[in-house]
């Protein structure tokens, strides 16, 4: 069995990766930890997990933590992987998963510029695989530390890759319309996500600057071999889960609905957790809910010599807690879907 250790194991990460791993046929949930309540017993502040028979809240130490762990998933804020995840590296005794975006971006100048802090050390940086399972998975097979994606990037990515390797949209013309559920935000109090604000309203934020946007750039790039700039504006609507992304790109001429669909059918032929939709359809965030699928449609319009792509996951499992886990599968040489559920939540 391997031995999982979670950091922040009480905030909304911590707990869906708890609700996932503990059904998991080849993992013990060996340590919870927390900097804020150690000692605790996880039920009393998420009374769900009753009965699990999971371990008191620890204090973090990085020893101990490299000792009695296999693999440690930190789903904390950012900043503090950039500290914590150095010191486990150099024990050299577990694996590490990083649900925050300290490790993402490999520019520490970008990372400096989106973030407002100080970026990891760059030796770190450096090694760290970007865990876009479906892209990278031989190189997280071979990985000692991951950075997992962002929920935004993981449902934009999956959508853009295939036709921008492929060069048949013009790059720099990309505009991601992206709409989340308020879960994204965390467990922490804010205005915000206080109900009487965020009930019965929808509304952008971080207009021009997503920190998540130089992910996707990188990424994209890095995929493609093509520099491309995209126009991300994230929006939040009053729901618990769910991310929808809506991509508009200038097709290179003559390119046929026919022939983008066959595209991205063949291209995630083999990839269990990308279902491409029958052309036509339009997938909604209550049809991935639970689950680490992404359901992605595409449909070309012939008038404007657009492509308009939709694509939907759960943002809490497919974008944090479930994609960490299929990393992790991936590590550890497991099936690629151990763990992790097959049917989504209906209603």
């Amino acid at each position: 069995m391997i031995r999982v250790g979670i950091v922040g194991a009480t905030g909304y990460g911590g707990a869906e990766l708890i609700r996932l791993l503990a059904g998991h046929p080849h993992v013990q949930i060996a340590n919870l930890y927390s900097s804020s309540v150690e000692g605790e017993a996880l039920e009393k502040i998420f009374p769900h997990v009753f009965g699990l028979g999971l371990p008191k809240l620890a204090p973090i130490d990085a020893q101990s933590m490299s000792e009695e762990n296999d693999v440690v998933f930190l789903a904390t804020p950012a900043g503090v992987s950039a500290g914590l995840s150095p010191q486990l590296m150099e024990l050299g005794g577990t694996k590490v998963i990083d649900l925050s975006g300290d490790f993402r971006l490999e520019s520490g100048e970008a990372y400096r510029s989106w973030y407002k802090r100080e970026p990891a050390p760059s030796e770190w940086v450096q090694k760290a695989v970007y865990g876009l399972t479906e892209w990278n998975q031989e190189q997280v097979a071979g990985a000692s530390l991951i950075a997992n994606p962002g929920c935004y990037p993981t449902a934009t990515l999956l959508a853009l890759i295939p036709v921008m390797k492929s060069g048949l949209v013009k790059p720099g013309s990309w505009i991601v319309d992206a709409k989340s559920g308020v879960s994204g935000s965390g467990r922490g109090l804010s205005m915000g996500v206080h109900f009487s604000e965020i009930n019965e309203n929808i509304h952008a934020y971080k207009v021009a600057k997503h920190q998540h946007t130089p992910e996707i750039e990188q990424e994209l790039a890095k995929q493609s071999g093509v520099e491309s700039l995209v126009q991300f504006t994230p929006h939040l609507v009053p729901m618990t889960r769910g991310i929808l992304v809506t991509a508009y790109g200038q097709l290179e001429p003559g390119v046929s609905q026919e022939q983008v669909q066959e595209l991205f059918e063949s291209t995630y032929a083999d990839k269990p957790f990308v279902r491409i939709r029958p052309a036509g359809t339009h997938p909604h965030t209550k049809e991935v809910l639970g689950s680490n699928y992404c359901d992605i449609a595409v449909h070309v319009d012939e008038r404007t010599g657009r492509i308009i792509l939709l694509s939907v996951i759960d943002n809490m499992v497919k974008g944090a807690a479930g994609q960490a886990i299929q990393n992790m599968n991936v590590m550890f040489q497991l099936p690629e879907q151990a763990g992790l559920p097959l049917v989504p939540v209906y209603p």
